[in-house]
């Protein structure tokens, strides 16, 4: 579904992501982890398009894409959540929710101006998609509240409904647990196979190891850019070069 092969990307002196190769099967979730720097971040932005990579390709879906815009790439089917939360804090949940989906409208400038009834039809079913993917994290009875108004755990789950209402085919999640407590992390693992009981391929990164381990098809192991292993968990877990650069300090 979505193949990193030979990726490379140097800021100044600092070669981020070395030669980076990931295969994320289609319908499975695939990790990503590794220390703070390790490249993971980076490298789910050149994926979305935010960094054109110095080297290398990227295949969705057996198409090349590399280099697409943002809302090129998420037209393609890929949508993400970020490590810190990006919302729009003074405008509703919905409203949140639905500015995701501009990418998904049928119509451009003129005719949002003019509104006409092919415009308002468009509009109704976006609003319909944004309520559904709302409900499905719980969080339909908030339509209408401001957004910096939610707990911090609400919140993550705001962005996860904005990337999913797009129904995209993969979906990038970066660190959905991060700052979360118990409960709130199982929710969110709950919510996170759902999708991929939906059909939903996934690419995680994420620093807890419960989770990633709880929700993990394959793993890759990222370190000063490099990948350093990969595996199914048990695999990883087991891994003496990933136990001395990752496992080890937990």
């Amino acid at each position: 579904m979505l193949v990193l092969d030979s990726v490379s990307i140097r800021f100044g002196g600092l070669l981020a992501v070395d030669k980076l190769s990931v295969r994320s099967e289609d319908g499975r979730i695939t990790a990503i982890i590794g220390p703070n720097g390790a490249g993971k971040t980076t490298a789910f932005n050149i994926i979305s398009g935010v960094y054109a990579p110095l080297e290398g390709t990227i295949f969705f879906d057996d198409e090349k894409i590399t280099g697409l815009k943002p809302h090129e790439v998420m037209r393609k089917g890929i949508a993400r959540t970020y490590q810190n939360i990006h919302l729009f804090n003074n405008m509703t949940v919905l409203d949140n929710v639905l500015v995701g989906m501009h990418t998904k409208s049928k119509h451009g400038i003129f005719s949002n101006i003019v509104r006409g009834p092919s415009q308002k039809q468009d509009e109704k079913e976006l609003r319909e998609k944004s309520l559904q993917a709302l409900e499905f994290v719980g969080l339909e009875n908030h339509a209408q509240s401001t957004a910096k108004n939610l707990p911090y755990g609400d919140q993550k789950k705001l962005e996860i409904a904005r990337a999913i209402a797009s129904s995209p085919k993969v979906l990038l999640l970066d660190e959905p647990v991060a700052g979360m407590k118990t409960k709130e992390k199982e929710d969110v693992m709950g919510l996170v196979r759902r999708i991929k009981e939906g059909g939903t391929t996934i690419l995680l990164v994420e620093h807890d190891m419960k989770v990633v381990m709880g929700l993990a098809d394959h793993i890759y192991v990222m370190n000063y850019g490099k990948c350093i292993a990969d595996g199914m968990p048990g695999q990883i877990q087991k891994n003496p070069i990933v136990i001395e650069a990752y496992l080890g300090g937990d």
